[in-house]
């Protein structure tokens, strides 16, 4: 059964993954509708997975620092701390659609601090955390990370402190409260596979971009059908 350090090298391989491929795949100036609409999706895919990761680590690793590591209290501030600012710049992100001039210095922002925060994590805890744990409790770690993505949040919650207890308790409610809102815009699914009126949310949003309307990012796909139908009676 993986422990762990096995369930965190996996999250944090699949991260880098997804910044190696947005770092490759940055878009021209004068991109099309179509490929900006691409790389939005893309880059909300990483926010829900890093959500996900941070909500779990806090909730259970770090804890775990602190409680078996000397020095456990300073790891884990440092580290809580650089995940507090990272999910600054990913709600900023999330709000921004990527055609935006911010959207792309926000995102080499995050990228360049989620990998500094990755080395920290695997190069100045890890080594100390392996020693410290037995083997039947970073297996219980591991599960208790592995399992709760499935109730995890999906969205970053910057205003939310990363105190263990706040989020075990305000945790599922949060949790719940995006995954409707994920359900209602067809944010996470895969080439945005969810239609109204017949399109998808990603169509329906360069269509409202089309149209100049504002506030279309922040918008679900019932919203935005409604106001592109608006739009076009005019």
């Amino acid at each position: 059964m993986p422990d762990i350090f096995d369930v965190l090298a996996a999250d944090h391989q699949e991260v880098k993954q997804m910044l190696a491929r947005l770092q490759k795949s940055r878009p021209r100036r004068g991109a099309s509708d179509d490929a900006l609409a691409k790389r939005k999706e893309q880059v909300e895919q990483l926010i829900i997975e890093e959500s996900k990761h941070e909500a779990l680590e806090e909730m259970y690793f770090w804890p775990a620092v602190r409680d078996k590591l000397p020095d456990g209290d300073e790891l884990a501030d440092t580290a809580t701390g650089q995940e507090q600012e990272a999910k600054q710049v990913l709600n900023k992100l999330s709000k921004l659609d990527a055609g935006d001039a911010k959207f792309e210095k926000l995102l080499a922002e995050f990228t360049e601090s989620g990998r500094e925060h990755i080395e920290f994590e695997e190069t100045q805890v890890w080594p100390k955390l392996r020693k410290a744990l037995s083997k039947k409790e970073a297996s219980e770690i591991g599960t208790k990370v592995r399992d709760g993505k499935e109730t995890a949040p999906t969205r970053p919650h910057p205003a939310t402190p990363p105190r263990p207890g706040v989020l075990k308790s305000a945790g599922p409610a949060v949790a719940a409260a995006d995954k409707a809102r994920d359900a209602a815009t067809g944010r996470g699914k895969a080439n945005g596979q969810v239609k109204a009126n017949g399109q998808t949310r990603a169509e329906l949003y360069q269509e409202a971009r089309k149209l100049g309307i504002e506030g279309r990012s922040a918008m679900n796909k019932d919203e935005l059908a409604r106001r592109v139908t608006a739009a076009r009676r005019k």
